[in-house]
C-alpha cells in the first residue's frame, strides 16, 4: 500500500506598491526563468517597450541570483504604477529568498518605495492647487 503525499512547492512572496497599484509577486525555484503577470506573458500585459524594459532590468538583477518561476498578481492604478509596483515586489521577494542580496538591491533602488501620489482636492479650489480665476470687479 503506497500513500501519495502532496508536496507543496516552497515560494517566496514580496509585495510592492506604487501610487494606487499593488503587486503580489511569488518566486519559486525553477530550471529556467519564467514570468507571468495576471496569467499573461510580460509583453502581452505591459503594452509599451519602456515598461517591459523596466521590468526586464529588474529581472536581470533577479537572474544573477538564480533562476525562478515568477508569478505576479497586479491590481489597481494604471500600467506605469503597476510596473513600478512589480519591480518593488520582485526585489522584496528576492530578499525574502536570499537576505544577503539586500545591499545590492537597495543600491539599485529596487527596495525603495516611491511615495509620490496624487494630491487630494481642497474645497474652494478647482483642483489640488488651482484656484478659480480672480477678478477685481
Amino acid at each position: 500500500m503506497t500513500a501519495t503525499i502532496a508536496t507543496k512547492e516552497k515560494y517566496f512572496e514580496g509585495i510592492g506598491r506604487r501610487k494606487t497599484s499593488t503587486a503580489r509577486v511569488r518566486l519559486t525555484k525553477a530550471s529556467k526563468d519564467q514570468l507571468s503577470v495576471n496569467n499573461l506573458k510580460l509583453e502581452e500585459y505591459f503594452p509599451t517597450a519602456e515598461m517591459c524594459y523596466r521590468v526586464k532590468t529588474a529581472l536581470t538583477k533577479v537572474g544573477e541570483y538564480g533562476s525562478f518561476q515568477i508569478t505576479a498578481k497586479v491590481t489597481g492604478g494604471g500600467k506605469s504604477g503597476q510596473t513600478d509596483a512589480l519591480v518593488m515586489g520582485l526585489g522584496r521577494a528576492l530578499v525574502a529568498c536570499q537576505p544577503d542580496v539586500k545591499p545590492a538591491l537597495k543600491a539599485s533602488k529596487m527596495l525603495t518605495r516611491d511615495a509620490r501620489a496624487k494630491e487630494r482636492r481642497k474645497f474652494g479650489l478647482k483642483k489640488a492647487r488651482k484656484s478659480p480665476q480672480w477678478s477685481k470687479r
